[in-house]
C-alpha cells in the first residue's frame, strides 16, 4: 500500500469540511463555504490562505493567473465547488492547480448535497 501523504492534516480538514457542511447544509454559494471554512481552519489553529493567486509563464512571459480557494500549510490546496456533481473538467482543473503550484495533495469538495462530497488528489 503507498504512502498516504499528510495522513494527519488530510483528516482534520475533511472533519472541517463535514463540519461546515453539517452547519450550513447545502446550496449556498462557494464563497459562504470558502469563509467558513476559514473559520473553521483559524479555530483550529490551521495555517491557510484563501484566495492564493499562482501566476502562469509560458516562454518567461506571464500569461495569467490562477486562484486557489485554500491553500493550507502550503501543503495542501482545497478546490470548493457547490455544483450538482462534480465533473472531469473540475478535477482536471484541480489537477493543474496542483502541477502548477508544486503542492502535492489536494482536494476537490462539492458541499451542494446532502452530505459533502470529496476526491483526493495526490501529484508527484
Amino acid at each position: 500500500m503507498g504512502e498516504i501523504v499528510f495522513k494527519e492534516l488530510s483528516d482534520r480538514v475533511v472533519g472541517l469540511g463535514i463540519k461546515v457542511h453539517k452547519n450550513l447544509g447545502a446550496g449556498l454559494t462557494e464563497k459562504i463555504y470558502e469563509r467558513a471554512f476559514g473559520i473553521e481552519l483559524e479555530n483550529a489553529g490551521i495555517p491557510y490562505v484563501r484566495q492564493k493567486a499562482y501566476p502562469i509563464y509560458y516562454d518567461n512571459k506571464h500569461i495569467g493567473t490562477y486562484i486557489a480557494d485554500l491553500v493550507i500549510d502550503d501543503s495542501m490546496i482545497l478546490e470548493l465547488k457547490s455544483v450538482s456533481m462534480l465533473t472531469p473538467n473540475m478535477e482536471a482543473q484541480l489537477i493543474n492547480y496542483l502541477r502548477l503550484s508544486k503542492i502535492r495533495l489536494g482536494y476537490l469538495m462539492n458541499f451542494n448535497g446532502s452530505r459533502l462530497v470529496f476526491r483526493r488528489f495526490v501529484c508527484g
